[in-house]
């Protein structure tokens, strides 16, 4: 208080005493508030920056475990070019055996198919040979029962046939 009494700046007793319970009611309703919704607040907020956290975490794995996968398959796509050479130079073996052996085939049924018709010729040879000796039998029998009709027996006309047969030579029936 002043001399003359007033006040300085016109603080008087009331007007501070409602200053500090004005202080003291909003450090009370600042910390009520701090207590009801600053602390939910910062406790979403906290939330929200683990999580988020968590997601880069989560996010940084995966590209790790991509990265490997990557890597991991890479050298699969390699690993199928080789796989893809061997399996081709497999199958052109086996197609080479395959045709090697299907040509032996071949080369084995066309030798037992003209094994075979050398075998038939030479039996219509024979065949034939034989089929020429009787009709040549026959013509030298007709011919000498002809010739010799009623004077010659049949054991004369045998060894006529015989000598037929011998003069005409071996290598008549052969040809």
């Amino acid at each position: 208080m002043l001399a003359d009494g007033t006040f300085l700046f016109n603080l008087d007793p009331q007007l501070l005493f409602d200053a500090l319970l004005l202080a003291v009611a909003v450090f009370f309703l600042f910390m009520l508030m701090s207590y009801l919704l600053f602390n939910p607040a910062r406790k979403l907020l906290q939330d929200r920056e683990e999580r988020i956290k968590n997601d880069i975490d989560a996010a940084a794995a995966d590209k790790e475990q991509a990265a490997a996968l990557k890597a991991e398959y890479e050298t699969k796509l390699k690993n199928v070019d080789k796989e893809v050479d061997v399996i081709l130079s497999e199958a052109r073996a086996r197609a080479k055996k395959s045709a090697v052996k299907i040509e032996e085939e071949a080369k084995e049924e066309a030798a037992r198919i003209i094994a075979n018709a050398r075998k038939e010729a030479e039996l219509e040879k024979k065949h034939a040979m034989d089929d020429m000796k009787q009709e040549m039998i026959q013509i030298a029998s007709l011919m000498a029962a002809k010739a010799v009709a009623a004077s010659i027996d049949t054991n004369i006309q045998d060894t006529l046939v015989d000598e037929t047969l011998k003069e005409m030579g071996e290598s008549t029936w052969l040809s």
